[in-house]
C-alpha cells in the first residue's frame, strides 16, 4: 500500500469542495466521504448574520499535524482539509473535507474523527455577529 496523500490549507479564499474531492482521487479507494461545514443562520437559539474566523499563526502547522495523525488509520488513502478565515456570511463554507478510503466505514469514521479533532485542536476562533446586534466569540479554550 502506498503512503497516504494529505492536503491541508487555511485560506481566506472561498472553499471549493469539487477541487478538494478531486485532490483525494485514488483508484484504490472504494469510498470518498466529503463534508462541508456551512455558516448557519443561528446558534444555540440566537440568530446569526455572519462569522469572522481568525487563525493563530500556528494554526496552519497545527492543522497539518492534526490531519497527519489520521494518515495512520487503516484503509485511508488520501485526506484533504481546508478551513476558511475572514468574514463569511450565512451559507458560506467554513470547513471542507474529503477522505478517500478503501471502504466506506473507514472513510466515514476517519472523516468524523478529523472534524472533531480540527474543532478541538486547531487554534481558529469565530466571532459570530448576532441578528439582534452585537457579537459573541466561539472556539476559545
Amino acid at each position: 500500500m502506498s503512503s497516504v496523500q494529505i492536503h491541508t490549507e487555511i485560506t481566506s479564499s472561498p472553499l471549493n469542495l469539487t477541487a478538494i474531492r478531486q485532490w483525494v482521487g485514488d483508484p484504490a479507494a472504494g469510498a470518498v466521504v466529503t463534508f462541508e461545514g456551512v455558516v448557519r443562520d443561528h446558534d444555540h437559539g440566537v440568530g446569526v448574520t455572519g462569522i469572522t474566523y481568525s487563525a493563530h499563526p500556528s494554526a496552519t502547522d497545527t492543522l497539518a499535524r492534526v490531519v497527519a495523525h489520521f494518515a495512520e488509520c487503516e484503509g485511508i488513502r488520501a485526506i484533504a482539509v481546508e478551513h476558511r478565515v475572514g468574514q463569511l456570511i450565512v451559507g458560506d463554507v467554513a470547513l471542507a473535507l474529503a477522505v478517500a478510503g478503501e471502504h466506506r466505514r473507514e472513510a466515514f469514521t476517519c472523516a468524523m474523527e478529523i472534524i472533531d479533532a480540527v474543532k478541538a485542536e486547531v487554534p481558529i476562533w469565530k466571532q459570530q455577529f448576532l441578528l439582534e446586534g452585537g457579537y459573541e466569540w466561539g472556539g476559545l479554550p
